[in-house]
């Protein structure tokens, strides 16, 4: 097994072999068996709290020949931290996290997007709110990779939805020094940093892929990276026209971490296919259901300010006769996945946004 000076590992021979290959730097433990393995990285404080798979020398390689970049390549440089992340490192990970090697791209970009200074993972760590880094997949490369962008989209059963985002929180805990009461001041986190990737269901959306409304063209495989806590469901199963349900995913979405504090969160909208359905049969475009979000959402300041409805919370005074917006422009992600049975969508509300917080980072994923 093999440990680098900054926090990146890789086991390597488990059958006693203890030499060095130069295309491989991090340094090696002996360890006898595959069990004792498993144990070992748990010591050394390098799982997420479950077992992960012994990154042999072997798999290592497979991993960087399927990536197509050499070992020592800087992916990035994480200065808050002095670290800097090499192919090879992420590739360790990646073996860690489950991931097959067609993965590996996939994973190297999202670490390039996450630690861009829009994205801010070092703000996004050190937050005390129940947030880490949501990964939203786009193109024919998910459905080449085997994703599921459908039915239990966001639950447990698909090794890339599962593996590709465990990988990308490993990195951050044994890379970054990610650990939790290190780096990592949540308060209460969420389950989705252990894991919290997923494809857009494209083949049967009625809109454009949020990729491709980012400005990616159309073909492209991407990934967008938000800040974001675990999920809440939305349930309408009466509407049948787009106003109404419009109206219930604007009352869901007001709540988001107190309905009456406006601008300063942006949100992912997950819409299931059969809520998306009562759009396409009305010809709405990706736009007009954005529009018509933002428009619902303008909250008067008679009803947000500081003590208004009973709360202490809310807006200064001085905001009492002004009209805000709960969402600022481009803060709303509309998606579309899920399965196609259930009245249901999702709500994934972020961490601060703008220069405060993080920005939402697309980035194509060169392969």
């Amino acid at each position: 097994m093999r440990l680098p000076t900054h926090g990146l590992w890789y086991t390597r021979g488990i059958d006693g072999t203890t030499s060095l290959t130069d295309e491989l730097v991090a340094r090696v433990f002996a360890i006898d068996d595959a069990d004792d393995a498993i144990e070992f990285c748990y010591a050394q404080g390098w799982t997420d709290g479950l077992p992960v798979v012994p990154p042999t020398a072997a798999r290592v390689r497979e991993f960087l020949a399927a990536g197509g970049r050499p070992g020592d390549d800087v992916v990035v440089q994480y200065v808050e931290r002095s670290r800097t992340v090499t192919v090879e490192k992420v590739a360790i990970n990646a073996v860690m996290a489950g991931c097959k090697p067609e993965y590996l791209p996939w994973v190297i970009t999202i670490i390039e997007a996450i630690c861009t200074d829009e994205f801010n993972i070092h703000g996004v760590l050190a937050t005390t709110m129940p947030v880490g880094p949501v990964i939203i997949c786009n193109g024919p490369g998910t459905r080449a990779i085997g994703m599921n962008a459908a039915g239990n989209v966001l639950g447990q059963g698909n090794r890339a939805n599962l593996t590709i985002g465990r990988a990308v929180q490993l990195v951050v805990r044994n890379v970054g020094g990610g650990v939790p009461g290190g780096v990592d001041r949540a308060a209460h986190g969420n389950p989705g940093k252990i894991s919290f990737c997923f494809p857009e269901l494209e083949e049967t959306s009625p809109w454009t892929s949020l990729a491709v409304s980012r400005g990616v063209p159309e073909g492209a495989n991407a990934v967008t990276i938000f800040p974001g806590e675990g999920p809440r469901c939305v349930v309408d199963q009466k509407a049948r026209e787009p106003e109404p349900l419009i109206r219930t995913f604007a009352s869901c979405l007001r709540t988001v971490h107190h309905p009456k504090l406006p601008l300063g969160f942006d949100v992912i909208l997950i819409v299931g296919p059969e809520h998306a359905r009562v759009f396409a049969d009305a010809g709405w475009s990706r736009e007009q259901v954005l529009d018509a979000l933002h428009a619902e959402l303008q909250l008067p300041g008679s009803e947000i300010v500081q003590g208004a409805g009973g709360m202490s919370e809310g807006v200064p005074e001085s905001l009492r006769d002004a009209t805000l917006p709960k969402f600022r422009p481009g803060g709303i992600l509309l998606v579309h996945a899920g399965g196609g049975a259930g009245l249901f969508s999702m709500i994934v509300a972020g961490w601060a946004n703008g220069a405060t917080g993080s920005i939402p980072v697309t980035r194509v994923v060169q392969a």
